[in-house]
């Protein structure tokens, strides 16, 4: 018999606390009385202990002993209870919305119970024996507040409006919680976009995000500057600590070199934030996609007349360049089983039209043909010149036209040869549909396109480059995928398809991208 699956402080990894058991000495003893280890019990899962002995930190498997002691936990009515916190816009509408799903699809029901405004608990009862399964403890704050929580062992799963800083990686590696930055500890669950708001009379139909990172600095001050009448534009904006805030700094004011005015009206809540906006016909505000209310968005303009609109299929593609993804991390150790279960649910296939239904941005591919691309075919008309030549257009349309475009596209950190977050996931997406067989006896066409800075073979060249750095990263990922079941291939055409003007940082960066086309 094996008694233990982990030894010393790796243990740790592998398996999750649920609410602290008072730490109090307890003996394991194997089935046929041969083994016996004595230590203070430090947590149970409903499957495994984890104690401390003067071996160290063990972990046990509950089936292969009996425990002795008053801290010794009942494995028949063992409670699940798991605890997430951080951003209140993705735990006030879309968590508890899986939850209710993923209780009705494994015969559960759900009791909610409000406890504050930033705490609700949900619990899960078999519907046949009205026994409770588990809890989920919801802390509803902000990001930092979220990793804050991890760090301090008060949370298994954090809710997270941006990607994991380095420091928030290595404080947790630190504490023996591994690399949270892992694609096994953090999923894309959703996404969102950071979308300028107006309220419905505003004439003002579009802003730069130049202008706009201007505006929230406080060098703006009028609306009379971007169109509008002659009147002081008032701002408003998510609390400073939601990871909506600081992805619009990192997005929009950091490529102007700028901070944000300490003018701006902050909220703590999207819904109160849109409401202010809306009632305020001099408001500029910044909100998530899924929370626009009565508010009116602002399309993105360029300087070359190209205007970018937030919508499902552009965030899902990135060609709207303020895309915000939604996660979730957790630490390398076990959860429940009952966690785990809700975890495989939350990120699978099935979750996503609840995902959308909550008002978020599901995950799961769209096809669009060539000929429902107006605005992108006239994009390649108008940027043809010397270099790229109507017979590069014309090879473009013969490529593409029998095939159709998936939502799922790749980009790239501005600067980096690494690929954004969002991509990141969909190359997990993309290889496990691989391995599901989604498309065997098709053909995928990974095509890269550039920006149109210097010489047009270069760009060709390097557009060729990443569309097969991706094709790679796919097929590393794919590892049970049969490669004679499906197509692969590659191809280029470089600046030939701006999304974007090329005038500017943020529309070179979204024109740099690898989008795969299906056949």
């Amino acid at each position: 018999m094996t008694l233990l699956r982990a030894a010393s402080g790796a243990a740790l990894f592998f398996f999750a606390l649920c609410r602290p058991l008072d730490a109090e000495d307890v003996t394991l003893t194997s089935r046929d009385g041969e083994v016996e280890l004595s230590g203070t019990l430090l947590g149970f899962d409903g499957e495994f202990y984890r104690i401390d002995t003067i071996y160290g930190e063990l972990t046990v498997d509950g089936s292969g002993v009996t425990c002795d002691g008053p801290a010794c936990p009942s494995l028949q009515d063992f409670v699940a209870e798991i605890r997430i916190s951080g951003a209140a816009s993705m735990g006030s509408v879309m968590l508890p919305a899986l939850i209710e799903t993923f209780a009705q699809r494994n015969g559960y029901s759900v009791t909610r119970e409000t406890r504050d405004a930033s705490h609700r608990v949900y619990e899960l009862k078999d519907t046949n024996t009205d026994r409770t399964v588990a809890r989920f403890f919801f802390r509803l704050t902000n990001t930092d507040e979220g990793f804050a929580d991890l760090l301090a062992n008060e949370a298994d799963i954090v809710m997270a409006s941006r990607e994991v800083r380095p420091d928030e990686v290595q404080r947790a590696s630190e504490a023996g919680m591994g690399d949270v930055s892992d694609a096994r500890r953090a999923r894309v669950l959703a996404l969102d976009a950071i979308v300028p708001i107006v309220a419905s009379d505003n004439p003002v139909r579009s802003v730069s995000p130049g202008d706009l990172a201007r505006v929230f600095a406080g060098d703006i001050r009028n609306w009379s500057a971007l169109g509008g009448p002659d009147a002081p534009i008032s701002l408003y904006g998510p609390d400073a600590a939601s990871g909506l805030s600081q992805a619009f700094q990192h997005l929009v004011m950091d490529r102007s070199d700028l901070d944000q005015t300490s003018e701006i009206k902050r909220y703590s809540l999207g819904e109160d934030l849109v409401q202010a906006v809306a009632a305020d016909p001099f408001a500029l505000g910044i909100a998530s996609f899924a929370e626009t209310g009565r508010a009116r968005v602002l399309a993105l303009e360029g300087g070359c007349g190209r205007n970018l609109v937030a919508g499902r299929q552009t965030i899902k593609t990135e060609d709207y360049p303020f895309t915000a993804p939604m996660f979730l991390y957790r630490p390398a150790r076990r959860l429940p089983r009952t966690g785990r279960e809700f975890m495989a649910f939350a990120t699978s296939s099935a979750a996503q039209l609840v995902i959308r239904r909550s008002g978020f941005v599901d995950q799961s591919p769209e096809l669009a043909t060539l000929d429902v691309q107006g605005n992108r075919l006239a994009n390649a008309i108008g940027a043809a010149g010397p270099e790229i030549s109507l017979q590069d257009l014309q090879r473009m349309v013969s490529v593409l036209g029998p095939r159709k475009r998936l939502t799922t596209s790749f980009r790239f950190e501005a600067g980096s040869a690494r690929l954004d977050a969002q991509s990141r996931s969909n190359i997990v997406q993309l290889a496990e549909a691989l391995e599901r067989g989604t498309y065997d006896s098709g053909e995928l066409l990974f095509v890269g396109f550039s920006d149109g800075n210097g010489p047009a073979l270069a760009n060709q060249s390097i557009s060729l480059r990443r569309a097969e750095a991706v094709r790679r990263a796919v097929l590393d990922a794919a590892e049970t995928f049969d490669r004679d079941r499906t197509i692969l291939e590659v191809d280029a055409f470089g600046e030939a398809m701006p999304v974007a003007c090329d005038s500017s940082d943020w529309g070179r960066l979204i024109n740099r991208r690898v989008e795969v086309w299906v056949r």
